[in-house]
């Protein structure tokens, strides 16, 4: 009996033995060998180098996507990199307005410092009058509208006030005598499209250009002499003002040096004490029944610490003579003090 079960015994180990063994040859015969281990079917030579095509192909993807989130990595940390920060100080500079009612800003690159008199009326808007021909010129200049070479305009023969206006005249002395009805035909050139798109990108006060025709101005009717920037829809902080000159004239300004030099040839203020800075601006002023209530002095000075922009602005003050000319002497006198200091 024990030896009857013992050779049973050995009958089943060797009958599973075999059942194995099929079973790990049934698999070999369907699955094969890998193509580079050991015996079995071996990879041709078009299949070895298309094999290592693919694998180079799978190498650059995989060296764009890490090269991608490595830019991705880079554009957030230059993002988290905080810009300058400008400081802002408060002056008491009285008595260059000598009691009118007035604000002086003035922006300091060189220190990305804020220097401002009478702040609630540096942040007050009004209306830009004359200022914003330095605007117009920008965009007329930078768009071919004024070729300066070839800029005279025909005069309609319309008498006005200003007798420097009665004739035909060119962009230079337009712009120094201010002349509004050179301005006004320029304006109508830029069109409301490409003006509303320059407001926009130099942040220009509130950028309100609806009234075109400028029938909000109740000072004149005659639309030769008016506009949305006198005394009607747009208007501008003198805060602005300085941060829309800078925007202009300083080192990220998007403009042409040769619109920004034109630019400067008519706005270089000639009446300047010091050879240490060099002043440009544009004077502006409005009424209101007969009463000035705006009276601007704009622009920038050059000196080798590098360019001050700023604004002066006077508002209504009775019982005074309140005038742009007086708004651009305190500029000047402000400017030149706070170059010397």
């Amino acid at each position: 009996m024990a030896g009857t079960f013992m050779k049973n015994r050995n009958n089943n180990r060797k009958n599973h033995f075999t059942a194995l063994c099929l079973v790990f040859a049934c698999a070999f015969i369907l699955t094969g060998c890998p193509d580079n281990y050991g015996p079995g079917k071996k990879l041709s030579v078009e299949d070895r180098n298309e094999r290592l095509e693919e694998e180079k192909e799978n190498q650059k993807e995989k060296e764009k996507k890490d090269g991608q989130a490595d830019e991705k990595e880079d554009e957030k940390e230059e993002a988290a990199v905080p810009e300058a920060e400008t400081e802002t100080v408060y002056a008491d500079w009285s008595e260059y307005f000598n009691g009118l009612n007035g604000t002086a800003v003035i922006y300091d690159a060189s220190d990305s410092r804020y220097t401002i008199y009478n702040n609630d009326l540096a942040l007050t808007r009004s209306s830009p009058c004359s200022t914003f021909k330095i605007i117009s010129s920008l965009i007329a200049l930078e768009n071919g509208i004024i070729i300066p070479d070839a800029s005279t305009r025909t005069w309609s023969g319309e008498i006005f006030w200003n007798e420097d206006w009665n004739k035909d005249i060119d962009f230079q002395e337009a712009f120094l005598t201010s002349c509004v009805w050179y301005f006004r035909q320029v304006v109508d050139d830029i069109g409301k499209d490409l003006m509303q798109r320059e407001l926009d990108k130099l942040q220009y006060g509130n950028c309100d250009i609806s009234d075109w025709e400028g029938k909000l101005n109740t000072n004149n009717s005659n639309r030769a002499l008016t506009g949305f920037w006198i005394e009607s829809s747009l208007m501008v902080s003198p805060k602005e003002q300085a941060e829309v000159m800078e925007r202009i004239f300083g080192s990220s300004s998007d403009y042409s040096e040769e619109t920004r030099n034109e630019l400067k040839k008519v706005m270089l203020v000639p009446e300047q004490d010091s050879t240490d800075i060099t002043i440009y601006g544009k004077t502006g002023m409005g009424k209101a029944d007969g009463i000035v209530v705006d009276a601007w002095f704009t622009g920038f000075a050059e000196s080798a610490a590098g360019n001050i922009y700023f604004c002066v602005r006077l508002g209504r003050t009775d019982g005074m003579n309140v005038s742009s000319t007086l708004a651009k002497e305190i500029a000047i006198e402000l400017i030149s003090d706070y170059c010397a200091s």
